[in-house]
This record gives C-alpha cells, structure tokens and sequence, in this order.
C-alpha cells in the first residue's frame, strides 16, 4: 500500500508517513507506572488522537488498556445516569474483549453479570452501580487497569457528565482503600482543570470540582526539527526524489514551529497537489526550498476548520484581537498574565505561546495568516495607500520577479504625494503598517512575507519577503538620528549574512524637516544597501 501524508483523524504507521514519536510515549508512560489522572490537552489537530491510539499498543505488555471516544457515545447517551451509565459499561465490555488478556475466574463472573445489566437495560442501573463494576473489575484483573477517553469535552455542557468526572476523582483519591483505574488519561482542546469554561453560569454551582486533581501534563506534543526528519526520511526510502531531507525538515519546523497539522499539511500540498503543475513536474523540484514556498502560500490561502477556529476567536475575544495587533504592528512585548482570560484561551487554542514569560504569535503560518487578516480587511483595503499599490500593482514585477527597488522607489512617491503636507508624527507601529499595507496588493497571491522575531522591537523590525523563491530583507524603522542609523545598517548587514544574501533594503520614516527624501545606494562592504527615506 502507497503511504500518504495525512491531515484527518490519527495516523496509522503502516498507511501514513508520520514521525517518529517514540520519545512521547516513553515520557507519558512514565506518568501511566506513577499512577496519575492527567489531560492531554491540545490545541485542534495536535495529535492527540494518535498519540492515544499509539500509547494504548505501547501499553498493551503491561496493562489492560480501555480506550474510549465520547464523540462516539453522542450527546443522546447523556440525556440521564442510567442512559450514559449503561452506554458506557457497554463500550467497556468491547474494549476488555478487544485486549484479549487471560482473566480470572473471579472476573469472568463480574463481567457476566455485567453484560446481563446491559442486555436487560436495567433501570436501576446509574453511576453508582457502574462504578461498582468498574472497581470490582480493576481488583480482579491480573494486570493494572488504564482508562483512556478520547474527546472528552465533547459533552462536557451538562451535568451527567460532571458527575462521571465527580465519581472518577472521589475513586482517585481513595485509590489506597478501593481498587480503581492505575491511570486515568483524558484527552481534548480543554484541560480538566479548564473545562469549567465550557459549563453553562447556572450550572456552575452544581460541580463537585472535579478538576482539581489533575497531574500537569507539559510534554511537548509539537515535532521538533529531528522529528520531522524522520518522516521526510521515510518518504525519500519511497520516492528517491534527492531531497535534503534537513533542509527541508528545517523549514517545516520554521514555518510551523512543529505544529502536528500544519507540517503534515504543508508535506500533503507538496506531495499531492504541487507535483505535476509547469514548474514541478518531478518530485526533485517538489521538495527544494521553491516547491516549500509554493505550498506556504496554498495553505495561506485555503480555508479550514482550524484558521477558521483562529478567526473565531478572534471575533470572540476583543482584547485577545487587540493584543495580537500590538505583537504584530507594533513589536510590542506582552508579559504573560494568568489571569487574562484570552490569553489564556488563546494558549490552549494553540493561536499564541508563551516563551520565558511573554508572550507571542504561536507559528510563522499564523502570523503570515494575521497579517493578512488585519491588512486585508475591508477597513485596510479602502485607504489610500493600498488602493495605489492595488492599481500599479502589474509595474512592480519584472518578467515575473518581484523588483523590490521599485517597490520601494514607487512607496516614496505615493507616500509623499498621500502623506507629503501632513504634519502628522506617527510612531513605529503606523509606520510598519502603512508599508505592509503598500506591500500586501504587490505580492498577493505569489508572495508571502513574515517578521522576523529576533528583529522585533518597538525601534527596528524586519520584514522578509518570499516572492517566487527570492527572499528580500527589509528593515522597517523610525530616524532616531545618524548614530543610530550607522547602527542599524550594521545590523542590517549582519543579518543579511543569516540569509546568504548581498542585497538588503532599509526603510526610515524621517521627520526631520532638512530630511532627504529619495532612494539611494549604499555600498557595505560587499553588500548592496538599498535605502528609502520619506
């Protein structure tokens, strides 16, 4: 069988390329031998289903593993006690048949009158009588018991549910005196200890704080550079196409800062829709750093349920719109509050992270896919500015290539003849964003451009461009005087040193009224800088 990148429910090894995620499992198994009651809890399309389905096989040597999904029991099997309880002892009896293990005699006699519960729907049969079994049939088992659920806040908005978490914390607790699971492992976008979130106000007061129990679970579900390279390794076994498989792997962590989707994703493009257009037309030319670029900008402009769950949020939560804006415009640092709810929501929805305190935009793919947000909206599209670069858009390209010299040349006109009498001082932020504004109608639909974070403060920012495979780097700042200017033409040259490059380009927004206004050359060294001032 053919394997595929995949991007819907779990990835099976023998149907799918996937990572190497052997070192996960290890780690999460060490939590399993130490008995706790924890959440995997990730953002949409993280892994969570696989990771599951590949813990319950890594566990099966030493513990009987009863696996779940909630999504399948369906909110129906909620309705009341003695619906989910008898659904959900019936689910239990196919996962124990499915282990296959030896069972005492003792246990075949538990489980027997439990099916004869579920064959006669008994109506007395609720949460206490299933816990019940469930005890009896962890003390009786000849190896640990472990309950895994799958979706688990796909019903969480009702108080059945609550309940079943409120039964499953009191026979943790007393674990030393009944017999009960060995560990409990339940996975969603929600965190046990956030699930209250979901739980309708008047409810509230009914929870048997069920939540406060719950084992930090701080893996890190995202694939590293390594991980990745796994996959692409097994892929070049396949196809032989001559792939720099570090390479390559190095730009899917980049872009996507290992986000489980986004990576299979963006390998998905290049694989199965980028193979065979004029340009790519073998799988060597697929898998170089152009065919990447290529499918960076097909995910960026196709909708799906996690952008679409980005843009909701975003709806959703005002001030979380607000904060991003700042990260994006004005390369402003936020310190990580614990109590700002969108924040935090915005964490667990995997949109933004937090590094050493602060916090910031989760992966280059969102960022890219912000901006566009913000300088696409209908309110962006009607000032001046982009409505100029919108109409000349055709004299920025070159035989196809983007001439970044033009693009520049052309700003400083329409931005003087826009802007010119204004006596308006605008700071940082504006300024990025008037350029950006300028910059999105040229290179929709070819190009893309991110920021880079080293470069992000409220003084310098610079902008890369991917147009076609070329890059452009431009640095974006405000005149803070000719020391400061040396400096950054410095640092400019530096860093075009990062990208193998000898061409730069340096945007200053000067307020001085002795200002020369104008693009010219400047020579660094070997290098070529490109200078605009307005």
């Amino acid at each position: 069988m053919t394997k595929k990148f995949n991007v819907t429910a779990d990835c099976k090894a023998h149907m799918h390329y996937m990572v190497d995620i052997t070192e996960k499992l290890i780690e999460i198994k060490k939590m399993v031998d130490t008995g706790c009651y924890f959440t995997i809890n990730r953002a949409r399309q993280y892994g969570k289903t696989t990771i599951l389905h590949n813990l319950g096989k890594f566990l099966k040597n030493e513990y009987i593993v009863v696996s779940l999904d909630f999504q399948m029991l369906g909110n129906a099997k909620f309705k009341n006690e003695n619906i989910f309880s008898l659904t959900f002892a019936k689910f239990l009896l196919r996962e124990l048949k499915k282990n296959k293990f030896s069972n005492t005699e003792e246990l075949q006699v538990i489980l027997s009158q439990l099916s004869k519960e579920i064959k006669e729907q008994s109506s007395n049969f609720e949460l206490t009588e299933l816990f019940f079994y469930l005890s009896d049939i962890c003390e009786t088992s000849n190896k640990p018991v472990v309950l895994m659920i799958d979706e688990v806040d796909s019903a969480t908005n009702n108080q059945v549910f609550l309940d079943f978490l409120a039964q499953l914390r009191a026979y943790y607790i007393n674990r030393d005196i009944q017999s009960t699971f060995q560990s409990v492992i339940l996975a969603g976008v929600y965190d046990v200890k956030n699930l209250k979130r979901k739980i309708r106000p008047e409810e509230e007061h009914k929870v048997n704080s069920p939540w406060n129990i719950a084992a930090d679970f701080t893996l890190d579900m995202s694939f590293s550079e390594k991980q990745i390279e796994t996959m692409l390794i097994q892929y070049e076994e396949d196809y032989h196409t001559g792939m720099c498989t570090k390479e390559i792997a190095k730009l899917l962590y980049d872009y996507t800062s290992g986000y489980p989707f986004l990576v299979s994703r963006l390998c998905k493009l290049m694989d199965e829709v980028i193979l065979g257009k004029d340009e790519f037309d073998t799988r060597k030319k697929v898998w170089t750093k152009v065919g990447f670029l290529e499918a960076v900008k097909l995910i960026l402009t196709e909708k799906n349920t996690l952008f679409e769950s980005l843009e909701g949020k975003l709806i959703q939560y005002p001030t979380l719109k607000q904060t991003i804006y700042a990260i994006l415009f004005g390369g402003q640092t936020i310190v990580y509050n614990v109590f700002d709810e969108a924040i935090n929501m915005a964490i667990m929805f995997g949109f933004i992270k937090k590094e050493e305190g602060l916090v910031q935009i989760a992966n280059r793919i969102f960022e890219i896919l912000l901006y566009n947000y913000f300088l696409t909206s209908i309110e962006a599209q009607t000032t001046s500015i982009f409505k100029v670069a919108t109409n000349e858009k055709s004299q920025f390209i070159q035989n196809g290539y983007l001439d970044m010299e033009i693009v520049l040349k052309k700003f400083v006109e329409h931005f003087n003849s826009i802007y010119g009498n204004s006596k308006e001082v605008f700071n940082e932020e504006e300024g990025r964003r008037r350029f950006l504004l300028y910059l999105r109608p040229i290179i929709n639909g070819v190009g893309n451009y991110y920021i880079e974070p080293q470069t992000r403060d409220a003084k310098r920012m610079d902008i890369v461009v991917d147009y076609r495979g070329e890059q452009f780097v431009i640095e974006l700042k405000i005149w803070h005087g000719d020391a400061y200017h040396t400096r950054g033409e410095k640092q400019l040259s530096d860093y075009l040193d990062y990208f193998y490059l000898n061409k730069g380009y340096m945007l200053s927004y000067n307020f001085n009224q002795k200002k020369e206004i104008g693009v010219k050359k400047i020579q660094l060294g070997h290098k070529i800088l490109i200078e605009a001032v307005v």
